[in-house]
C-alpha cells in the first residue's frame, strides 16, 4: 500500500507544518521499569497532541486545493479528528468531525476550540464512520480516513524515520493500535531501514481488532467493542491495512483499559509526561510484563497521544 519512498516524500512535504518530536531515554526512576534501554518517542508533544497531525497534514498537502473547497469530514475517536480540524485550519476550510459516544469530553472541547463542527453518533468508530461517509457523499466534502489511506499511513510512518535517527541501535518498537494505520506506516519504514527490529502492537482487551484478524488469518469484525478508549476502539480494520500489518508486525499483545490508565499515571508521576490512555499503551505493556526485555536490548516506545487522563 505504501513504500519507504512514500514515507520519505511525506517527511519532506509535512516538515514545515509539524514538529520533529523529541526522543528521550528513560533513566533515574523511583523503581526500575525494565532492564532494557528504554527510549520514548514523545508524539504527545506533536501538534494537536498526537502523531495524527502527520497523517492528516500529508493527506491535506497531497490533494489539490479544489478538492477541499467544500471542507473536510472524518470519523475519529478524537486524535485524528483534532489533526483534521487543524488541517482544515491550514487550508482555510470547514471541518466536520463525527465521533463515537465514548469520546472524552476533553477531546470534544478541543475539537470545538479548533473550530470544528462535532457530531456525536455511534457506539464505536465503525458505526460513526458510516455517518461521516454519508455526509461526505451528500455534501461533496473531502473525506479523510483515519487509517486506511495511503497518504495518512505514509504521514504516520514519518515518526519511525525520526525514531530510528535518534536511536539507531533499536531492537524493539512498541506501538499502540487503533485501526492499524500508525503501526503500518511505522512498520513499513522500520522494516525497510532495519529489518531486524521487532515490532510489537498493543491493543485493548476490549477491542482486539488486529489480534483477532491475525489469529484468523483474515479481517474479522468484532462482535462487540467494550474498551472505553475511543482512540483504540475499532470493530473492523481495512483489508489493505491488515495486509500491511501482517507483513510488518511481529506480535500483538492485549492490555486492559485499567493497565493503560495506570501507565498514564506512572508517566505523569515519574516523567511529567501527560499521556492519554493510547499514549500510555506501550509503557503499560512493559509495566504489566506482557512484554519483557533483557539488559542490552534497546526498546523504543511511542507515547502517541496527550490527554488529561495522564494527570488523573
Amino acid at each position: 500500500m505504501i513504500t519507504l519512498a512514500d514515507i520519505n516524500a511525506a517527511a519532506t512535504r509535512i516538515a514545515p507544518h509539524v514538529r520533529r518530536t523529541p526522543t528521550i531515554e528513560v533513566r533515574a526512576l523511583s523503581a526500575p521499569l525494565t532492564p532494557a534501554k528504554l527510549s520514548l518517542k514523545l508524539e504527545n508533544l506533536q501538534a494537536t497532541g498526537s502523531f495524527k497531525a502527520r497523517g492528516a497534514t500529508n493527506k491535506l498537502l497531497s490533494l489539490p486545493p479544489e478538492a477541499l473547497q467544500r471542507g473536510i469530514v472524518t470519523a475519529s475517536g478524537g486524535n485524528h479528528g483534532l489533526a483534521v480540524a487543524r488541517a482544515a485550519k491550514l487550508a482555510g476550510v470547514k471541518a466536520t468531525i463525527y465521533v463515537p459516544e465514548n469520546i472524552t469530553a476533553a477531546k470534544v472541547e478541543k475539537l470545538k476550540r479548533w473550530g470544528a463542527t462535532v457530531e456525536i453518533i455511534g457506539k464505536v468508530w465503525n458505526e460513526t464512520n458510516l455517518h461521516a461517509l454519508a455526509f461526505a457523499e451528500a455534501n461533496d466534502v473531502a473525506y479523510f480516513h483515519p487509517f486506511a489511506d495511503a497518504a495518512v499511513m505514509a504521514g504516520q510512518g514519518t515518526a519511525a524515520l525520526e525514531l530510528l535517527a535518534d536511536v539507531p541501535d533499536l531492537d524493539v518498537v512498541l506501538v499502540a493500535i487503533g485501526g492499524g494505520g500508525l503501526v503500518s506506516g511505522m512498520g513499513v519504514a522500520i522494516k525497510a531501514l532495519k529489518p531486524s527490529v521487532t515490532i510489537i502492537g498493543i491493543e485493548p482487551v476490549g477491542s482486539p481488532t488486529l489480534k483477532a484478524s491475525l489469529d484468523a488469518g483474515r479481517v474479522v469484525r468484532l462482535p462487540e467493542v467494550t474498551s472505553r478508549i475511543a482512540t483504540m476502539s475499532c470493530a473492523e480494520t481495512d483489508p489493505a491495512v491488515f495486509d500491511v500489518v501482517r507483513s510488518v508486525v511481529d506480535d500483538v499483545v492485549l492490555l486492559s483499559d485499567d493497565d493503560m490508565l495506570e501507565a498514564s499515571r506512572w508517566l505523569w508521576f515519574e516523567l511529567g509526561i501527560a499521556a492519554d490512555l493510547s499514549g500510555a499503551a506501550a509503557v503499560a505493556a512493559l509495566m504489566t510484563g506482557r512484554v519483557g526485555y533483557a539488559a542490552g536490548t534497546s526498546v523504543g516506545a511511542l507515547v502517541c497521544g496527550a490527554g488529561p487522563e495522564g494527570v488523573a
